[in-house]
């Protein structure tokens, strides 16, 4: 049986074991190899596997390798485990405000940080039958448990429990996902530290945390720890947290984890790490001051790298740096065979963005351009993100600055939520929508929203953008109310009063005198 990092399935308890019993059973035997695949996936992540069930479905002969868990990051340690967490942690934030709502909560209510882990683990258990191994077997998919690294333009080698397994293919796909960066502080390495892989299987409340990265995953779980009551530290490099959103944005939320309690030291540097009998003690320089705190646990939370070692890639005629395996618009490696989608060649370290460029891959790989199909392009793709922080921040397009740079001249509309009754009612009236649309045009190039459903929000602006259909489509498109999506509405309206003339309300004052007549 293949190996995995077994400090990512802690504790040994019966959520645990029920998810290793769908994403790397213990029992499972590979298939025998029968011929030649129309296309073999390496790597059984979201793009992995919406690459591998979506080519079953039509009809093709498909494997699947995976070395370690089915369902990949975004599953066990990612998108799953944290939003479970996040949603305990804004509960437990929820019953400090009651009574802003009229609602006393009695003295002494506690929360279980092992329960809420516990909640977790359960849910992840659930929800991993989607990926499971025998549900993709049952579907047509041959899966393969091992490591697999390419010997040649068209052939894989698969390490399983029953020694090695060559198999070869018309087309293959490297889904191989990335893995967390870990930066080169002094004394890291040796005081230890946790990352996504790692922290969920915390069964006690650190009390007190450093978090070293202030994007979408240290952001988030400094926030939903604080909340717990850990003395989080959160140390960003650069100035305030989110660096790549809007400073207002990004401050709005750096505004509600402060009153977290969260304790932010941007402008980090000269980090080092010791560790000590009573913890792990950091020093850092911060705005021209010098921190030295001790923390229990260290979150490292500073990017992604790519999985590109030990995949024979050299082997296949498989072109990678640093950045990832290179690809084309088409995701098309060196290797015209071969193919590429998700995390390990992707700017966008997204679930949703693996998902669709695993569809792109399928039509490209499967469906050569004579068919008359056409091929799908990677750069036609129109991505949205969020981070799931409270407030949340989504966003879709083009930024201001992004447009400047290309030299596309913009009208920017922003509008904010505590003029939107339904988030004045939720007393969730922190953020805005913010809207680009292209200048002398109804065109949407790009959105920012900041507020509690951000997430799901920006989905309206998304499909407009799409589908190419403007401002005009949502200023004319009814909104029920009262609704936090309003604020989509409202933010183009904007834009529509904007664009109503003063000479267009003179000749309308002046009709509607002869009109009295």
């Amino acid at each position: 049986m293949s190996p995995y990092d077994e400090s990512i399935i802690l504790p040994n308890d019966e959520h645990n074991q029920q998810l290793l019993a769908n994403v790397h059973p213990a029992d499972w035997i590979n298939p025998e190899p029968t011929g030649r695949y129309n296309i073999v996936v390496l790597g059984a992540g979201t793009a992995g596997l919406i690459t591998a069930i979506v080519a079953a479905s039509l009809g093709a002969k498909v494997a699947l390798i995976e070395k370690h868990l089915m369902g990949g990051d975004c599953l066990n340690v990612g998108c799953v485990p944290s939003k479970g967490i996040i949603r305990a942690a804004r509960v437990w934030a929820d019953l400090r405000k009651a009574a802003d709502f009229g609602v006393h909560i009695p003295a002494g209510v506690k929360y279980d940080f092992g329960a809420v882990m516990a909640r977790m683990r359960k849910l992840r258990a659930r929800i991993s039958h989607n990926d499971s191994v025998h549900r993709y077997a049952k579907q047509g998919v041959d899966v393969y448990i091992g490591s697999g690294r390419f010997t040649g333009a068209d052939t894989i080698q698969v390490e399983g429990q029953a020694g090695n397994q060559t198999l070869t293919f018309a087309r293959a796909a490297v889904c191989t996902g990335a893995r967390a960066s870990v930066p080169p502080i002094p004394g890291l390495q040796e005081a230890g530290y946790l990352t996504n892989d790692t922290v969920f299987s915390l069964t006690e409340l650190p009390p007190r945390l450093a978090v070293i990265g202030a994007g979408p995953i240290g952001c988030e779980l400094a926030q939903a720890f604080a909340r717990f009551g850990s003395q989080v530290y959160l140390i960003e490099a650069t100035h305030g947290i989110m660096p790549n959103e809007d400073r207002d944005a990004a401050d709005i939320v750096e505004q509600q984890m402060l009153r977290d309690g969260v304790t932010l030291l941007c402008c980090g540097k000269d980090v080092q790490v010791q560790k000590t009998e009573f913890g792990k003690r950091l020093t850092v320089d911060s705005h021209g001051q010098q921190y030295d705190v001790t923390v229990d646990k260290i979150l490292v939370g500073t990017g992604r790298t790519p999985n590109v070692d030990g995949l024979g890639l050299e082997a296949a005629g498989v072109a990678f740096d640093r950045r990832g395996v290179t690809v084309n618009s088409r995701l098309q490696t060196s290797n015209p065979k071969i193919f590429a989608a998700g995390d390990v060649c992707s700017r966008y370290k997204f679930t949703h963005a693996a998902d669709a460029m695993a569809q792109i891959v399928i039509q490209n790989a499967l469906f050569p351009h004579p068919l008359g199909l056409g091929y799908a392009d990677v750069e036609s793709l129109n991505m949205p993100w969020c981070t799931f922080t409270e407030p949340e921040v989504a966003h879709v397009g083009l930024y201001e600055k992004d447009a400047k740079e290309k030299g596309i001249e913009l009208e920017t509309y922003t509008y904010k939520l505590d003029e939107v009754d339904r988030a004045i009612l939720d007393g969730e009236e922190e953020g805005f929508a913010r809207v680009h649309i292209q200048k002398g045009t109804d065109k949407i190039l790009g959105a920012t929203i900041v507020a509690a459903h951000a997430g799901d929000l920006i989905n309206e602006l998304s499909v407009a953008m799409k589908a190419g259909a403007g401002a005009k489509t949502i200023a004319g498109t009814i909104h029920p109310y009262p609704t936090q999506a309003e604020v989509n509405k409202k933010v183009i309206n904007l834009w529509r009063k904007a664009h109503f003339s003063q000479g267009a309300k003179n000749f309308l004052v002046k009709l509607f005198a002869w009109m009295r007549r």
